[in-house]
């Protein structure tokens, strides 16, 4: 882990640029960039991987980081605290290895931070979406994704992992999501709130999903 700063707060890559954290010097990831964007590499970005602009940066979970846990949920919470209206896009490695691993990283990472998370199978593929992604933040000079810190339930990635929770089905999922537009809010209701919309039982399989410990 970074030491000094977990976040660099003034980070702003010229027009088809990436500032890129100096571990990442030489990968295959900077590599695949193949020109489309340039890197601009800083080894003073903390727990940040890639900056696309001012506003948006990426967070990368590697595959040996998901199958160890290798600190990938105290760089997370790190940069959860300290980022000055810093939105993270979380790229995960999603392997045959790593699958397993997977479904628990979505429930911390959009259920308890809110972030959006991106699966990609390897490295020449988070480059491709890197690529993506910081061209799409140049050409408008806005965050890429309409997603803040509260994480919309209607998305369909976070109602496919509402009905991971005990008691909650497609139409229960599709009340909670039209009663509490964010992640957010969510996961802040109480049983009263959450009785009204899904019932009793249900109300207390989603407040001990969300309290359990990250």
């Amino acid at each position: 882990m970074d030491s000094g700063s977990p976040v660099c707060k003034h980070a702003a890559p010229p027009y088809g640029h990436v500032i890129v954290h100096d571990r990442w010097r030489g990968s295959a990831l900077v590599r695949g960039f193949k020109g489309a964007v340039k890197p601009l590499f800083e080894d003073q970005l903390g727990v940040v991987d890639f900056h696309l602009s001012s506003t948006a940066c990426v967070l990368y979970v590697s595959e040996s980081d998901l199958v160890a846990e290798n600190g990938y949920k105290r760089k997370l919470v790190k940069f959860r605290n300290s980022r000055p209206g810093l939105q993270g896009i979380v790229v995960v490695e999603k392997t045959q290895l790593s699958k397993q691993y997977f479904s628990a990283l979505q429930k911390f990472v959009v259920f308890q931070l809110g972030f959006p998370l991106l699966p990609v199978a390897d490295q020449t593929e988070a480059s491709q979406l890197i690529t993506q992604l910081a061209n799409e933040t140049s050409k408008s000079r806005e965050n890429p994704f309409v997603w803040k810190s509260t994480t919309r339930l209607s998305d369909s990635l976070v109602l496919d992992l509402l009905l991971k929770i005990p008691g909650v089905g497609r139409v229960k999922a599709l009340s909670l999501a039209k009663n509490f537009p964010s992640i957010h809010q969510l996961s802040q209701a109480s049983v009263e709130e959450l009785k009204l919309v899904v019932g009793l039982t249900t109300a207390q399989q989603i407040r001990t999903f969300f309290t359990q410990s990250m």
